[in-house]
């Protein structure tokens, strides 16, 4: 039987640093990227792109031709969002700072972090652009989440905020944007009074089915957490106490 050889283990820090050298370094790059609105050329490497992240194995598939092949256009993702994908791609870590969690790229592990960084950061991410430039299937995961340290309330602005943003780019309805998401804000958590409120301008401004609404009141109606089917009441942890919610007995996991 023949013996195992020997593992040897370099430091995992030069490694880093080495690669992380690589980020956007036109020496040896056989790809550029041109990224954001502001269309910033970045400049990066196919195969480790390939080896580490099935969307850019997608994307890169195919053969450059001759010459100088043309850059690969991604105009929607911010370019500080688009380095950090890069730096933890070359070096798996990256600093996530408020601009930069916008876009994960399919990357799980990434993902998780950056929905970790939001939770514990949610009122100061709410009002960045980064926010804003969200995609749905982007946004769905953080208005899933318990963690969020921000109120009902001021979630639904921002959800509001997030949909005219996305009505402007795409020129569709509000509603029609905000419709693959909005099923996720708790609603009733609100107090009558908020809720009342929210659909007056719900009227003025379509944003929420008219039929989530009416099950939000039929919480409060009935004063039970559970009165309505498929309607969240689970208090975030950023959630603001209201004399009602001790009849959702839904408390904060």
């Amino acid at each position: 039987m023949e013996t195992p050889g020997l593992v040897v283990h370099g430091e995992a820090a030069p490694f880093s640093t080495a690669l992380r050298s690589l980020v956007n370094n036109p020496l040896y790059s056989d790809v550029r990227f041109v990224v954001g609105q502001e269309r910033q050329e970045v400049f990066a490497h196919r195969c480790l792109l390939a080896c580490r992240c099935n969307f850019f194995q997608r994307l890169l598939s195919s053969e450059p031709g001759p010459g100088v092949p043309s850059p690969v256009v991604l105009s929607t993702v911010p370019a500080e969002a688009f380095l950090a994908v890069l730096e933890f791609l070359y070096t798996n870590s990256a600093k996530l700072q408020r601009h930069s969690v916008a876009v994960t790229f399919g990357l799980g592990q990434l993902q998780e972090r950056c929905v970790a960084f939001i939770e514990a950061h949610s009122q100061e991410t709410l009002r960045t652009r980064g926010f804003l430039e969200l995609s749905a299937p982007a946004l769905l995961p953080l208005l899933r989440s318990d963690k969020l340290c921000v109120d009902e309330a001021e979630l639904v602005l921002a959800a509001r905020s997030w949909a005219r943003v996305g009505a402007a780019v795409l020129e569709r309805p509000v509603a029609e944007v905000a419709a693959p998401v909005v099923r996720e804000l708790r609603l009733a958590l609100l107090a009558p009074a908020e809720l009342s409120a929210l659909e007056e301008q719900n009227r003025r401004e379509p944003l929420i089915p008219v039929e989530q609404i009416v099950e939000a009141w039929k919480c409060h109606a009935l004063r039970r957490g559970d009165a309505a089917r498929g309607t969240p009441c689970r208090r975030r942890r950023g959630t603001l106490p209201r004399e009602h919610h001790r009849f959702l007995d839904l408390p904060f996991k």
